[in-house]
């Protein structure tokens, strides 16, 4: 059955069945390969596109229930990779084995679009349902902390740079600081 989606700012038409999820659809049909398979059941996080700005898990959401919503993908999030969450990750070196990445930086991203300036309990309440084998979580929120404040985009996010008393993975950053 033919259906319309708006993916990455593209209009498409996929011939699928209502009830196939959004994640097989992304990767098999339209080869939008970056969202990954976790769990199946939407308990880790892995397969976390936006839709409509919101963070949600592919794999439990159905295409049919999409509609005219915009979707977007990891790779819609920045043509050219430096979306303030990509370039602090990056800089914070967050990934480890990557597997997660796409999913945190999604619900990162969809996280700043609504809370520009999160603090960390909103970052963890946002963050919550996306696992990390890595372990990488203070990381993640330093990364956020970063993108919100701009020292991501500028260049200047690194973790001396966010705390003066950061070593890898021991201090949490803030906004403030």
């Amino acid at each position: 059955m033919p259906l319309k989606l708006n993916v990455n700012k593209k209009s498409m038409t996929v011939d699928v069945e209502p009830d196939t999820p959004l994640l097989w659809v992304l990767r098999d049909v339209l080869n939008y390969t970056g969202t990954k398979f976790g769990c199946g059941i939407g308990l880790c996080g892995a397969c976390t596109v936006m839709i409509g700005g919101k963070a949600v898990r592919s794999c439990t959401t159905t295409v049919g229930s999409v509609g005219s919503q915009a979707v977007t993908t990891i790779e819609g999030l920045s043509p050219d990779g430096l979306h303030p969450v990509q370039v602090a990750w990056e800089a914070l070196d967050v990934p480890q084995c990557g597997y997660c990445q796409a999913g945190q930086i999604m619900a990162a991203a969809a996280l700043l679009e609504h809370t520009p300036h999160p603090t960390d309990t909103d970052i963890d309440a946002a963050m919550s349902g996306n696992l990390c084998r890595c372990g990488t979580y203070t990381r993640i929120r330093q990364a956020i902390h970063a993108a919100a404040s701009g020292n991501a985009s500028s260049g200047k996010a690194t973790a001396a740079a966010i705390d003066p008393n950061a070593t890898a993975g021991n201090a949490i950053a803030t906004a403030s600081k």
